[in-house]
């Protein structure tokens, strides 16, 4: 029997290789917003850290979040951004394998189509755009109400650890990648309930069976 019949996937990181450029525009960012640069060397840190930790060790305050968070949707929709490699390739065989895909993301839904392209975006049954930065819990159960599924069936695949917080959160099976944002011994201390560090281990989580 397929351990997982929906997999409701994270954007940036997780589809998005993203990080790279995240990273160079950062400080740039803090400049405009007035929250404390990114020192060099600095960014491994970074990669340690939850979200809360890392506005709070960049001293932003809450209620500039939502305006940040704007002004990088906006700053990404002109930015040379790709899937990672193979992905898209995982996807359209997990797809025609039988998996149900969905997507939940913070970002903004036209970069979403823009970076992933029509072929692929079509294969999500559901996107879910938008959500805050500590309001993803609320979309997935959205999209898991709406699948139809028992929430053991469903993974929320995730490479933060607000990803494995919200998943949770929603009663659904946290599937944390080591490829994006989050050190991946940071992700492995929160306890998803499976850890990939590359394509192939995602794939074997996703197209297996339950024992």
């Amino acid at each position: 029997m397929r351990r997982f019949h929906l997999a409701i996937f994270d954007f940036d990181g997780t589809l998005a290789d993203s990080f790279p450029w995240f990273t160079g525009v950062l400080n740039q960012v803090a400049a405009r917003y007035r929250f404390r640069p990114v020192a060099d060397g600095e960014v491994a840190t970074l990669r340690r850290l939850d979200a809360r930790q890392i506005l709070a060790h960049l001293a932003v305050p809450g209620w500039k979040v939502p305006l940040i968070a704007a002004h990088m949707r906006a700053l990404q929709a002109r930015a040379d951004i790709q899937p990672f490699a193979g992905l898209p390739a995982l996807l359209e065989e997990l797809a025609d394998g039988g998996l149900r895909l969905a997507l939940v993301s913070s970002n903004q839904e036209a970069n979403v189509r823009r970076i992933l392209g029509p072929e692929l975006f079509g294969r999500f049954e559901q996107v879910e755009c938008g959500a805050g930065l500590f309001g993803k819990a609320a979309r997935l159960r959205r999209v898991a109400t709406r699948a139809g599924l028992p929430k053991h069936q469903i993974a929320a695949v995730g490479d933060e650890i607000r990803d494995i917080e919200a998943a949770h959160a929603a009663g659904l099976v946290s599937v944390a990648v080591g490829w994006g944002y989050t050190d991946v011994e940071a992700l492995a201390a929160r306890r998803p309930e499976h850890l990939a560090r590359n394509l192939g281990e995602l794939r074997g989580i996703l197209a297996g069976c339950a024992g």
